[in-house]
């Protein structure tokens, strides 16, 4: 099961943006890029926070290991999504470290990075 559709960051420029311009927070396993939408005005309603997950051949050539830790990386997005702040876009880095990791772990990670990140709301 993956994020909702709204939820998922899927063009290549969108990718690109938060590469680009993104603020970067890195942790053992996983490293965070965020980048925060400005509306243009402070009635505009913010969208649904968007995310991407990445996971090169660097952290494993073997594509099951490479799938098993972005679905890993997915549900506990799928988690913490009701505490998610609007108007962010997201993408989500595996470092080769990660590849032993256990789901509670990457769980933990990812919730300090998003709340250094001021992502998560109430943390």
């Amino acid at each position: 099961m993956s994020l909702p559709k709204p939820h998922r960051l899927r063009r290549r420029q969108d990718f690109q943006k938060v590469y680009q311009y993104g603020k970067r927070h890195q942790q053992l396993h996983l490293t965070l890029r965020s980048l925060q939408y400005l509306p243009k005005s402070t009635t505009e309603n913010l969208p649904a926070t968007r995310f991407g997950i990445s996971v090169s051949k660097t952290v494993s050539k073997k594509a099951v290991i490479r799938n098993l830790l972005k679905r890993q990386v997915k549900a506990a997005l799928r988690q913490m999504l009701p505490r998610i702040t609007s108007g962010w876009s997201v993408v989500v880095g595996v470092r080769p470290s990660a590849q032993g990791c256990e789901y509670v772990e990457i769980l933990r990670e990812l919730e300090q990075l998003l709340a250094s990140a001021g992502i998560v709301d109430g943390h």
